[in-house]
């Protein structure tokens, strides 16, 4: 899968935000490639002739799978909310009117504050969303490095086709 495939996907997930393209999200993606393997612990690189995300799994090229694109979609959305959390942070300093009344001469400024805290917990909940599924895809991938023990069949008889256990003293 492309890149700017990737990208597309997030920005229509976003709402379609008038404030970040795909071809930004699509520059993102390309830069947090490494990120990504760090998660996952695998090897993804983009190829620099179809900017496809692939990797080299024992001489067959593999490109991302949905479990991967799913982690670096939430990668983004994490990456998404500190761009506005810092944004909110930086206008602080500023009032933002947001109605005026002349009449009854009311005022209405939007709360930083609150907006602030708004953003920070949907970081703080993406973040462990990210963390949960980062352990679950390397669960998913977990084989094991050898059988110790008696567990093989040889240590079995099939009478009835049934496994019994044969002691040994």
């Amino acid at each position: 899968m492309k890149a700017v495939d990737i990208a597309d996907q997030i920005h229509r997930e976003l709402g379609s935000p008038t404030d970040v393209g795909i071809a930004a999200i699509s520059f993102w993606i390309r830069t947090s490639i490494g990120a990504l393997n760090n998660h996952l612990n695998i090897t993804y690189e983009i190829n620099q002739s179809s900017y496809e995300i692939e990797r080299d799994v024992n001489g067959t090229t593999t490109e991302i799978g949905i479990n991967e694109t799913a982690v670096l979609k939430k990668m983004y959305e994490i990456h998404f909310y500190d761009i506005k959390l810092r944004s909110v942070l930086a206008a602080a300093s500023t009032d933002a009117v947001i109605a005026l009344s002349s009449d009854g001469s009311s005022i209405k400024k939007v709360n930083k504050n609150e907006q602030a805290k708004l953003y920070a917990g949907a970081r703080n909940t993406l973040s462990e969303e990210l963390h949960n599924m980062v352990h679950a895809y390397r669960l998913n991938d977990v084989q094991p490095l050898q059988v110790a023990g008696d567990d093989d069949q040889s240590s079995y008889i099939l009478p009835n086709r049934e496994y019994i256990r044969i002691r040994k003293y």
